[in-house]
């Protein structure tokens, strides 16, 4: 999966000059406001609430947030009510794309969302027309410096992951979905909170773009991205190291 490590990478190295920090904590908010109200507050007793608590810290949120989070989805207030969606459609070179939601507002997110595909030259298909594309599981990455490629490798593996790819910037580690939890708990035991962690949709079939596309595909994450009811975006695309250094560098 060569393709999604070098995205992994340029996502990382985003990640670390991101002015946004504002909207990625509220939709990491949200995710946990809306998880404790479906499961309840005690993690212990919520996987799913679990898993938003350990994705949001793995984006470093701040405790306080994320226990505000909690107590508005679990108090006895109303409060507002999210419908959890995903979208499925292409961008431009026939890249599959899965965007997924959380919003008070069906109708206006979806045409959002429709709207941004059409303006950045891709379309908006049914549920269902991509996701066999991508596997369901779960991500952990650590810095390159936490440990050696090989430490790593077999930490992780003693841990219950199916694979690990470290580069020069960080340590890519994949799991099962079921075993995210577990394999996440062994590892942040050796080696502390991982940088990043959380469910992702990861490729299975990669699909290769050259530079004008692919830049044209980073966009519309971008502009995906930058909704407010857009939790993720995964796309299945697939560069050479050149052209992602390349459009890395302009961004």
């Amino acid at each position: 999966m060569a393709g999604h490590s070098k995205w992994a990478n340029i996502q990382h190295r985003k990640g670390a000059q991101d002015k946004k920090r504002a909207k990625l904590f509220s939709k990491l908010g949200r995710e946990i406001m809306v998880a404790a109200k479906l499961g309840g507050g005690d993690p212990d007793m919520n996987p799913r609430l679990r898993l938003a608590i350990a994705t949001a810290r793995g984006q470093s949120m701040p405790k306080d947030g994320i226990e505000r989070a909690i107590a508005k989805g679990s108090g006895d207030t109303d409060g507002e009510n999210y419908d959890e969606m995903r979208y499925e459609g292409y961008g431009v070179g026939g890249v599959a794309v899965i965007v997924e939601a959380l919003t008070d507002n069906k109708n206006r997110t979806a045409s959002e969302v429709r709207s941004t595909f059409t303006k950045n030259g891709g379309n908006l298909g049914e549920t269902g027309c991509v996701n066999f594309m991508f596997d369901r599981v779960g991500e952990i990455i650590y810095p390159a410096d936490k440990a050696s490629a090989d430490d790593m490798f077999e930490a992780a593996l003693e841990a219950g992951a199916e694979n690990v790819e470290s580069g020069e910037e960080i340590h890519e580690i994949h799991c099962a979905a079921d075993d995210f939890a577990s394999v996440r708990d062994s590892l942040e035991a050796k080696y502390g909170e991982p940088e990043k962690s959380g469910l992702i949709w990861k490729p299975n079939v990669m699909t290769p773009v050259d530079e004008e596309q692919a830049a044209s595909i980073i966009k519309l994450i971008d502009a995906l991205e930058d909704n407010d009811d857009v939790q993720s975006v995964t796309a299945n695309f697939d560069v050479s190291d050149e052209i992602m250094e390349k459009l890395m560098a302009a961004s």
